[in-house]
């Protein structure tokens, strides 16, 4: 391979959300390089190992095509100061050996972070997908990553016009917002002759994946069957942020939330490892379930098809509020706050906050939007023109 004419980009990924993400960048890739005989893309992956458990990572490389990591770090869990600095360290190494033309990092993790602080300080270009998201909750050690990682950032990825807002609040330069991008040559034209840092709308990756996603998981999952459940009749929630999981209080409120809504329809629980291992440290729940049935962690395509068929979602998660909001799924959100303002705007979301009354009430109680909603998150082509920024900002530097 001429390396002259080669471009190199690192991902570097460490939990389930970023695994996802990869599935349609590596597609667009692939339909680059089949196009483009003298202008290819060489993709490498670097796995942090933040998430080590075989059903937290191997399952998503093989059910969604990811190739193998090239390289795995195997930090492993540890406090955020440990775990991030182990990624550092180990990283640094990877970039050095492939010195790449950018890094791609991803999200909000402390693989996010590593990624970027390791690549800035090699001052290897970086490209932050899912830029310009705000809590202003400081407290939430995501939101310290999102804002160190924008400030290190090249190229920031906004998934909505509110993530550009954030920025440009900010003080961001070179702001392009200017919509989700449909011409094949728009792109280019409107990032010629800028300078770094670039800020662009350019739509939500996971929309991508989504679609290549459910495509595949109405033929393969029979997760409704194994259950035994029926659509349109049961719960699903999903809980795995510290805010929530680390405050014993907290977390022993909305598992008695679960069990008292679960008095109408079954409430599914697919329950993360970390989640499950703070549950069985703070010996909750303590006494009966009632309909609330704890499932190990399950693979992408049965969550879509749960999603999918689900009556309502409750969760902490970012990218089930989407998936809930792209669903048409009502979705109550077991936080204070959200990043996707504008699943609540739109009335499909509910942040309910964290007391049983609220959680319960906001669960059986609130009435949902049924209005058709505006495509806030893309029209499922990001990938595709993440690719065509990446190329043509390649030689650019601070």
């Amino acid at each position: 391979m001429n390396l002259e004419k080669t471009m190199r980009i690192i991902s570097v990924v460490g939990a389930r959300p970023q695994f996802i993400k990869l599935a349609p960048f590596i597609s667009a890739i692939k339909k680059h390089n089949e196009s483009h005989s003298n202008q290819k893309i060489e993709h490498s992956i670097v796995h942090t190992g933040q998430h080590y458990d075989y059903e937290m990572n191997k399952i998503f490389f093989d059910e969604l095509g990811i190739p193998e990591p090239d390289v795995n770090l195997e930090v492993g869990s540890g406090t955020h100061g440990i775990q991030t600095g182990e990624m550092m360290k180990r990283a640094e190494q990877a970039l050095i050996e492939k010195m790449p033309n950018w890094i791609l990092v991803y999200g909000d993790t402390n693989s996010t972070l590593a990624g970027a602080l390791a690549a800035v300080k090699l001052h290897i270009l970086v490209g932050h997908v899912e830029s310009g998201l705000r809590s202003y909750n400081r407290k939430m050690p995501e939101e310290i990553n999102r804002i160190l990682t924008d400030h290190c950032s090249a190229v920031l990825f906004c998934p909505t016009e509110n993530a550009v807002k954030n920025l440009m609040k900010e003080g961001f330069p070179n702001i392009i917002n200017k919509g989700i991008l449909s011409d094949s040559s728009s792109i280019e034209l409107l990032i010629s002759d800028t300078e770094l840092p670039v800020v662009i709308n350019i739509g939500d990756i996971m929309y991508d994946t989504l679609l290549m996603g459910m495509e595949i998981a109405e033929k393969k999952s029979t997760i409704l069957e194994k259950l035994d459940i029926k659509p349109n009749e049961y719960y699903l929630a999903t809980i795995h942020r510290a805010e929530n999981t680390d405050n014993k209080d907290r977390l022993r409120t909305i598992i008695d939330s679960f069990v008292e809504i679960s008095e109408k329809y079954p409430l599914i629980f697919p329950v993360h490892p970390r989640t499950r291992k703070i549950l069985e440290e703070y010996n909750i729940p303590h006494s009966g379930l009632n309909q609330v049935l704890l499932l190990d962690p399950i693979s992408y395509f049965d969550m879509l098809i749960l999603e999918k068929n689900a009556y309502k979602i409750l969760t902490d998660s970012g990218g089930v509020q989407k998936e809930a909001y792209l669903m048409k799924i009502p979705c109550i959100t077991l936080r204070d706050e959200t990043e996707w303002i504008e699943t609540v705007e739109s009335g499909f979301n509910i942040l309910s906050g964290i007391t049983k009354e609220a959680i319960v009430t906001s669960t059986l109680s609130s009435q949902f939007s049924q209005q058709a909603k505006k495509a806030i998150f893309g029209n499922g082509q990001t990938s595709q023109e993440m690719v065509k920024v990446l190329i043509k900002l390649k030689d650019l530097s601070f």
